[in-house]
């Protein structure tokens, strides 16, 4: 069993930066990528950025591609969102997410494992 636990969701506004949290704890041995999602009011969940687990190959979502950055802190046991040049369409609830039976990074239903999600609400 692994246990997410997102944090660092709050109301900011357009072109602001943010940074998400997520900690990373139980069995992780079997890992093979962890990633972020994120769920507009009305929407489907849709894949933000997500990386491996191992070798640290990184994926992104075209819409945040060049704005956020996922990283993974030395211990392995916190995964970071950093948000840059927010806009109104990022407001979403986000989720981290940990996968241990597959390398499809983009595919929600693929992943086994989801935190509570943390929101971002971006407006003027």
């Amino acid at each position: 069993q692994v246990h997410l636990v997102e944090s660092g969701g709050e109301s900011v506004q357009p072109g602001d930066s943010l940074r998400l949290s997520c900690g990373i704890s139980g069995r992780t041995l079997r890992l093979t990528s962890v990633g972020w999602f994120r769920q507009a009011a009305g929407k489907a969940r849709e894949f933000v950025a997500a990386i491996t687990w191992k070798s640290g190959e990184i994926h992104y979502a075209d819409p945040v591609s060049g704005r956020f950055t996922i990283s993974l802190d030395s211990s392995k046991e916190t995964m970071f969102l950093e948000m840059n040049n927010l806009k109104s369409e990022d407001t979403a609830t986000y989720y981290c997410a940990a996968d241990e039976r597959t390398y499809i990074m983009a595919v929600a239903s693929t992943y086994d494992y989801w935190g509570q999600g943390t929101q971002v609400t971006v407006s003027s």
